[in-house]
């Protein structure tokens, strides 16, 4: 039995093919998942449980159902772009949502998850975007707004992440490194997973002396990132790069 990592997909209704190739992933992983973890930015933008048909991802919701009816258990973090999914989400799919980070055991292996926004602590505007949609006021506000005014806003924002990201540099959107030493240390992994940077890879990171590892899904916007994990064993995929599989430090052999 494998257990599957997924981030940064961005659904829209207009990108048919990436949501056609979500699908076919859940068709390939129900075969053989022991669990399915998809770590945020699974949609492009969330409004609200309210605005599915709306925005019309009825069809993703009815995918993730079928995976959870087959009692293949799927969790969902939910990122800086989905961040507004919540227990009605959770009931129409079947899914369960983890919050940010959550830590998980593979294996005896301790594995920190995350959508990974928390730790690009460089970029100023981005942690106060942060600040704000955390904010439990700012939440109520937003979704007693109709849901076209929603859907509005959350295009203006898109619009304005758009600008920022176009005119910032990959080094400062990236995760700083102290805040991923922390976040380990924290934690006490072995393994931290996240996504949200689009930048896959495998990196290793020595804490107080001691080896962990963390490992960067990408998007799918060209990337169709996914890592499995098998028997101790992780293997990333990424369309146009290859990884080496990585072999996870367990309690026993840290020890």
């Amino acid at each position: 039995m494998a257990t599957y990592f997924i981030s940064d997909l961005h659904l829209t209704p207009q990108r048919t093919a990436v949501t056609q190739l979500f699908y076919d992933f859940l068709d390939m992983a129900a075969l053989d998942a022991e669990a399915i973890y998809i770590l945020g930015d699974l949609f492009e933008f969330w409004v609200g449980d309210d605005a599915v048909d709306v925005v019309g991802q009825t069809g993703v919701f009815s995918a993730i159902r079928r995976v959870t009816e087959q009692e293949t258990p799927v969790f969902f973090m939910p990122g800086n772009r989905d961040f507004l999914a919540g227990s009605e989400f959770e009931s129409s799919t079947g899914c369960r949502i983890l919050t940010d980070p959550s830590r998980i055991e593979l294996d005896g292996a301790r594995v920190l998850l995350m959508h990974g926004d928390s730790m690009c602590t460089d970029d100023a505007a981005h942690q106060q975007f942060r600040a704000l949609i955390n904010d439990t006021a700012w939440r109520r506000d937003f979704l007693d707004l109709p849901v076209e005014k929603r859907i509005e806003l959350a295009l203006n924002a898109r619009s304005q992440s758009a600008l920022h990201t176009s005119m910032t540099s990959m080094d400062i959107m990236d995760v700083n490194q102290d805040a991923v030493q922390s976040e380990i240390a924290k934690h006490d992994v072995q393994c931290l997973i996240h996504g949200h940077t689009h930048r896959p890879g495998i990196h290793p990171v020595t804490v107080d002396g001691r080896r962990s590892t963390r490992i960067v899904l990408g998007d799918w916007n060209g990337q169709n990132s996914v890592l499995r994990y098998e028997s101790g064993i992780f293997q990333l995929s990424a369309r146009g790069l290859d990884f080496p599989p990585v072999h996870v430090i367990t309690k026993t052999e840290e020890s």
